[in-house]
């Protein structure tokens, strides 16, 4: 009974899936969209070709081992740090 219940979830999962993209909402999300496959899909590289000097690449490597000096800390104090202004962002209240 319960391989049963298993199998009819898995089988149900891609069309709940499906459900949750019905597609843009709006037409600035419609844009977006399009946008993205453009970028994903490689149609319209930049005309401007976009090279790294070899002392930039080395700055950039260097910048990331060092990253890799400092150790993981087990957890992370959720009171250490700055506060959030909540006051004139630009969120909701």
């Amino acid at each position: 009974m319960k391989a049963a219940i298993v199998c009819f979830s898995l089988l149900a999962l891609p069309l709940a899936s499906h459900a949750i993209d019905a597609g843009p909402a709006s037409a600035q999300q419609q844009e977006t969209e399009g946008w993205l496959q453009l970028q994903a899909r490689n149609k319209v590289p930049s005309p401007t070709l976009q090279t790294v000097t070899p002392a930039e690449r080395e700055l950039a490597m260097q910048r990331w081992l060092k990253s890799y000096q400092h150790d993981i800390p087990v957890f992370f104090d959720q009171d250490q740090g700055g506060k959030v202004d909540s006051g004139s962002g630009g969120g909701t209240p």
